[in-house]
């Protein structure tokens, strides 16, 4: 999209910069659109940018989920590990499916199994599933801080096609009241 105002980033991560104009008349004049081409153009990208928050919304949402349920395992694990070297054994209550428990009695246990997902369980040391969940934790967290910028870079953008679409609204009333 050309502006009459230079753009400082074009893109974040596939999301197209929206560039502020400052005058309507070259903006049109540089995009060969008229006001209507331009208007329908403007809202379409912002749809596209209301469409991509809400990926990027349900995306956050799965990661705030997900950090809990690692920091849990990790506990678990090392709940484990300090039982294992004292020699007791840990009563622990689990959810067979929903709404049915039972209760294990763990004694002396080398290894844990993590459910990987996609019907996939895979047996670990303690410390293997320690450094596993350990990595799993800093990469969860680390993608939720880079999705928190994308949020925040497309809600700029937002604001500035909205802006956009304002102006050029407001110039073309100005120069139809001009004409009159």
């Amino acid at each position: 999209m050309a502006s009459s105002s230079a753009s400082v980033v074009s893109e974040r991560r596939g999301i197209p910069a929206a560039t502020f104009v400052e005058d309507v008349q070259t903006y049109l004049t540089q995009l060969e659109l008229d006001v209507n081409s331009s208007l329908s153009f403007l809202q379409e990208r912002l749809q596209q940018y209301r469409l991509v928050e809400m990926k990027l919304l349900a995306q956050q949402r799965d990661l705030q989920a997900k950090i809990p349920d690692i920091e849990k395992c990790l506990d678990i694990v090392a709940t484990l590990q300090a039982k294992k070297g004292a020699g007791e054994a840990l009563i622990a209550d689990f959810e067979v499916s929903e709404g049915i428990y039972s209760r294990a009695c763990i004694k002396d246990t080398d290894s844990v199994c993590l459910w990987l997902g996609a019907n996939i369980m895979l047996e670990y040391s303690c410390d293997e599933a320690n450094a596993l969940l350990q990595k799993n934790l800093e990469n969860a967290k680390g993608s939720l801080e880079v999705l928190v910028g994308d949020l925040q870079f497309l809600r700029d953008q937002v604001t500035i096609t909205q802006v956009t679409i304002a102006r050029v609204y407001n110039w073309d009333v100005h120069q139809r009241r001009i004409k009159q």
